[in-house]
């Protein structure tokens, strides 16, 4: 991906997870190498691209939570060279200003809980996809199931999309250079360097700056914990050899 690069794609051991995602709560756990996560984010920019028919500067919303499949959907968009609005909050009700925010989104990811909630402006979306913890067995008129439909995509990368380091990674004109150099600084803040296990309550640090481009800037590896219990805290800190907590 052009500008925000990807340093983790060249892990030192291949079979180390790049990414893993476990929930304290239900006791799900998906770990994913490099090669794995790539499989997903190439399924990912084919149905942007192929299915849906998107091409760089296209905009895209993602209301998703920190997860892994979150993190395929973003970064499959950004290969194909899309503009991505990651907005993971709930905005009571309020309309998100930026530029072209009046318009419909090329393409529309959001949870089935977040399509529900009062407090969550969903914005319009030409391609939309519900997100949810498996097939959904029902969802509503005008809504495609993204754990189905990207089952229809290969896992090999599609052909390189031509994008320039100046061009838009987000809809406020934010470019590929620029959110790489963010990234990288807050990797620096946070003391991240190549080979780092990062462990991130995804309820305390939603935002895919710090759980998702910060660290792959640097070759850092992801274990984002659901619905952490504090008091398990430390065994989690040692049972996943985590080097750095957020």
């Amino acid at each position: 991906m052009t500008g925000l690069t990807l340093a983790a794609a060249r892990p030192v051991g291949t079979e180390a997870p790049l990414l893993t995602y476990v929930d304290d709560a239900t006791g799900e756990r998906v770990d994913l190498t490099a090669q794995q996560l790539g499989t997903w984010v190439a399924r990912s920019a084919g149905l942007l691209r192929d299915g849906c028919g998107l091409a760089p500067g296209s905009r895209v919303a993602v209301l998703l939570p920190p997860h892994w499949r979150t993190a395929a959907v973003l970064l499959g968009a950004w290969s194909v060279g899309l503009a991505v609005s990651f907005r993971p909050r709930a905005t009571a009700g309020l309309p998100v200003l930026e530029p072209g925010g009046d318009l419909p989104y090329d393409a529309v990811f959001v949870t089935p809980e977040r399509l529900d909630d009062w407090l969550e402006d969903v914005p319009e979306g030409t391609h939309r996809y519900l997100v949810g913890n498996g097939p959904l067995t029902d969802r509503p008129v005008g809504w495609l199931d993204w754990s189905t439909e990207v089952l229809r995509h290969g896992d090999t990368p599609p052909d390189h999309a031509s994008i320039d380091p100046s061009d838009p990674a987000s809809p406020d004109g934010t470019s590929y250079d620029e959110w790489g150099s963010v990234a990288r600084e807050v990797a620096d803040q946070l003391d991240l360097r190549a080979g780092d296990r990062l462990l991130v309550d995804p309820a305390e640090h939603e935002q895919p700056l710090k759980w998702l481009l910060a660290p792959l800037s640097v070759g850092a590896s992801v274990v984002l914990c659901a619905n952490l219990d504090p008091a398990r805290r430390d065994a989690r800190i040692a049972a996943e050899r985590a080097t750095r907590v957020l």
